[in-house]
């Protein structure tokens, strides 16, 4: 019986076969379809991946390559089952991975503004105007379609998502920092995306200020609110005042959400009383019993409820971004490779700016280096389901739909980077530590 090793190595023979099936194909102008040798070539090298220490955490990163492959060289796969199209499924997706990233989190996670207010401020100023300034500038120097210019932009207006916490990890730097700062920004979106939408694209396409908002109230805030009450009744253990304070500031978020629905929709009383009732129910009632059953029913529930939610945000992104390039691929044949080239200067401008804001106000290196994945790593699934809502998928929604696998693998090429580099504070912190202890001898 052949090895799990052995398994990996004949895969990525197998996978590297196919790739030089495709470059013949290519060169020698062969009859062949060159789709499915491209397409099994990313899969396989995606699967074998994980049989190696060193190339595992790029194993993710190559499934949203050979997803979107499979999409430009089959789209019509990936639009519609039957008369389902499946562009229906990424806002239901997207709420269930920011359900999934507030059932991780606690209202602890928002303290760092007390604890780092120095780092939070910076953090948060430069992910609210280092991405969309630069996203104005890309649109302009590039001459994008104005459709396609605005998507640039949105990117560019989106807060950061969990990614950035990965790579900060990864990376050695400060975790507690970028929890916070993504939590903040989060909280924030709803008003300044809109806003900075509304300043820098609206030349380009219409934006509606309070759809906007409220689209994203519903996409992220709501699903991570039911996230917190899931946390709050199956993970931590709060004392009851804090638990009951804490749920009525939940409930008054979404009497705010929908105060908000009916004065911009002009719906009656007792058609936003029903809205109400809609919302409490799916983002309140059924995850706080939920959350109390599943407590009840299992002891380990903490551990196989992150691996679940965990494979369901990313398998969930990978839909969306198949989706999304399927829909777009038109008009990404048009742009395809400059709308690359821009993305790449985008995400790439936005560490090095995001790294200089921190250096240039004194900030230490392990704050520094979160703050520039922070500002360089955008929620590209809160902005693929923003240009669903305006109905613009194909075109808006391109470049969030390249944006998010380019900054996996920049992210994290740049992680592993800085993860060899300790940095200088922690290695004098260790270099005093060892001598302390050396003397104490």
């Amino acid at each position: 019986m052949k090895s799990p090793k052995m398994i990996y190595k004949l895969l990525l023979g197998i996978a590297i076969l196919c790739l030089l099936v495709f470059v013949s194909i290519v060169i020698f102008d062969l009859d062949f379809h060159t789709g499915p040798f491209l397409t099994l070539f990313f899969v396989l090298l995606a699967v074998s991946f994980n049989g190696y220490d060193r190339f595992r955490r790029f194993s993710y990163t190559i499934w949203i390559f050979a997803a979107v492959t499979a999409s430009m060289y089959f789209p019509d796969v990936f639009l519609k089952i039957g008369d389902f199209e499946l562009k229906k499924l990424i806002v239901p997706l997207l709420q269930v991975i920011m359900f999934g990233m507030g059932s991780q989190m606690s209202v602890k996670d928002f303290t760092g503004v007390i604890k780092m207010p120095k780092g939070v401020l910076i953090g948060i100023t430069a992910q609210y105007t280092i991405m969309p300034i630069v996203g104005f500038t890309i649109a302009k120097l590039f001459d994008f379609p104005a459709e396609i210019a605005a998507g640039v932009l949105l990117i560019g207006c989106a807060p950061s998502g969990l990614a950035s916490n990965v790579m900060s990890y990864i990376a050695r730097a400060n975790l507690a920092l970028a929890v916070t700062l993504a939590a903040i920004a989060t909280l924030l979106s709803p008003l300044l995306t809109p806003l900075l939408m509304k300043v820098l694209a609206g030349q380009y396409i219409e934006i509606k200020f309070w759809s906007m908002m409220l689209d994203i109230i519903n996409m992220m805030i709501l699903p991570i609110v039911a996230g917190f009450i899931f946390n709050l009744f199956s993970k931590a253990s709060v004392a009851a005042r804090d638990r009951n304070w804490q749920l009525f500031s939940f409930l008054i978020i979404i009497l705010i959400k929908n105060f908000i629905y009916m004065k911009t929709s002009g719906l009656t009383w007792s058609e936003v009383a029903g809205a109400f009732a809609w919302d409490m129910f799916w983002f309140y009632v059924l995850p706080l019993v939920v959350s109390i059953v599943l407590k009840k029913a299992f002891s380990n529930l903490d551990t196989w409820m992150d691996k679940v939610l965990s494979f369901v945000s990313m398998a969930g992104i990978a839909l969306i971004i198949t989706i999304i390039t399927a829909a777009g691929r038109d008009s990404l044949l048009d742009v395809g490779l400059l709308l690359i080239l821009a993305s790449l200067v985008h995400n790439l401008a936005g560490y090095s700016l995001g790294y200089g804001a921190g250096k240039l106000f004194g900030m230490e290196e392990r704050d520094c280096r979160t703050v520039a994945f922070e500002v360089g790593m955008q929620n590209g699934g809160l902005a693929s389901g923003l240009a669903l809502q305006m109905g613009k998928i194909a075109t808006v929604g391109l470049a969030p739909a390249i944006f998010g696998p380019l900054m996996n693998i920049t992210g994290s090429s740049l992680a592993t980077y800085w993860r060899d580099k300790q940095p200088k504070e922690v290695a004098l912190e260790a270099k005093i530590v060892k001598e302390v202890h050396s003397k104490k001898i």
